[in-house]
C-alpha cells in the first residue's frame, strides 16, 4: 500500500490545534520536529526518548509529519487541511510559514518513518509511556506501565502538555475518584488516571476516531470496564459529578466549558487544563476565577501551561 507523507511547517503554538486537524482526517502516525529537542539535555528520571537526526530538523518553527493512504480523496483531503490550518488564525493563533510538502512513501517506509521516534518515556514521577511494539521491563515495583498505539489518534503521551496533565493527576487524583477526560485523543489521560487509583473514567471527544481510540487502547491495557468512552461536544448533556476533570485542548476551547466544568465536579473537586499556550495563560486565570474557581497551582515546560483549579 502507499502511504504520502504531509509536512506542515509552523509554530510550536500550533502543533496541538494542527496534530488534532490532521488524526481528524485521518492521518495514522504524527511526527513533531522541534529544533528545541535537539538542545535537550533529557533527565535520567524521564528516560531518553529517541535519537535525533539535525537535518530533519527545520532552522525555525517546527515541523509536523503525518501519514495519508494514498488514494483518489487525497488532494481533497490534503485541500481540507490546508484550509482548516490556515482558519486557525482567526483565533490568533501563530501558524508561523504554513507551508505544506507532499511526499509519496511505501507502507515499509512509512511504519519505519514515524515509529522509530516513539520510544518507552518516564512522563511523570510513576508512569512510563511505551508504545505497543517495544519491550520494557520496569525499573522499579512502583513504576506504572501505559501501552500505547500512537498511530490511532493524537496523543503519544511524550508532548508537553499531557506530560503536564499526567504529572497533576498524579498529584491530585485520590483514590477511587471518579474523572471525567474532556477531549480524550488516544485516551492517555483516561488510562493515566485509572493506573493512578481512579474508580472510572467518563472520556468524551467529538471525533468518533478518538473514541475508537481510547477504546482500543483502554483493551490494550486491559482497563476497557473502567474506562467509558463516549463521543460528546465538551460537557454538553453531561450530568455526572466528577472528583476530577481533566481536559488537554485548547485554550479557547477549555474557556468555552468552564461553567460546565464547575456543575459537573463535586465540591472540592479539581479541574486540570493543560494545553494552554503561555499566551493564554491570564484569559484561562480569569475565567477560572470569574467562575469562582481557585487557582491552585500553575505549572510550566517548554512554553506550555497547564492550570489546576479547585471548586472551593
Amino acid at each position: 500500500m502507499k502511504w504520502s507523507e504531509i509536512r506542515i511547517h509552523t509554530t510550536n503554538e500550533a502543533v496541538e490545534p494542527i496534530s488534532n486537524i490532521l488524526h481528524e482526517k485521518g492521518a495514522a502516525g504524527l511526527v513533531i520536529e522541534d529544533p528545541l529537542d535537539l538542545e535537550k539535555e533529557h533527565e535520567t528520571r524521564f528516560g531518553e526518548v529517541y535519537e535525533l537526526n539535525p537535518q530533519e530538523y527545520p532552522d525555525e518553527g517546527v515541523y509536523i509529519k503525518a501519514y495519508l493512504p494514498a488514494s483518489e480523496f487525497l488532494q481533497e483531503t490534503v485541500t481540507e487541511i490546508k484550509e482548516k490550518v490556515s482558519s486557525l488564525r482567526q483565533y490568533g493563533i501563530d501558524i508561523g510559514k504554513n507551508t505544506v510538502t507532499l511526499s509519496e512513501i511505501d507502507e515499509e517506509e512509512w511504519a519505519t518513518a514515524w515509529k522509530k521516534y516513539y520510544k518507552p518515556v518516564k512522563v511523570s514521577g510513576k508512569i512510563t509511556v511505551i508504545p505497543t511494539w517495544e519491550d520494557y521491563t520496569p525499573s522499579s515495583n512502583d513504576e506504572l506501565i501505559l501501552e500505547l498505539d500512537p498511530g490511532m489518534a493524537f496523543g503519544t503521551g511524550t508532548h508537553p502538555t499531557t506530560m503536564l496533565s499526567i504529572q497533576a493527576l498524579e498529584q491530585y487524583l485520590q483514590k477511587d475518584d471518579l474523572v471525567i477526560d474532556v477531549g480524550s485523543g488516544s485516551g492517555v489521560l483516561s488510562i493515566a488516571s485509572v493506573l493512578l487509583g481512579a474508580s472510572k473514567v467518563y472520556a468524551y471527544d467529538l471525533d468518533d476516531v478518538a473514541v475508537k481510540s481510547t477504546t482500543l487502547n483502554a483493551g490494550l491495557n486491559k482497563l476497557e470496564s473502567r474506562i467509558i468512552a463516549k463521543q460528546n461536544n465538551l460537557l454538553e448533556g453531561v450530568n455526572i459529578k466528577a472528583d476530577v476533570i481533566v481536559s488537554n485542548i485548547l485554550a479557547e476551547i477549555i474557556g468555552k466549558f468552564v461553567a460546565d466544568a464547575w456543575n459537573n465536579l463535586t465540591d472540592g473537586g479539581y479541574f486540570i487544563t493543560s494545553g494552554i499556550i503561555s499566551s493564554k495563560k491570564q484569559y484561562i486565570e480569569e475565567k477560572l476565577k470569574q467562575q469562582g474557581f481557585k487557582i491552585v497551582e500553575i505549572n510550566e515546560m517548554d512554553d506550555w501551561i497547564s492550570v489546576i483549579a479547585q471548586k472551593a
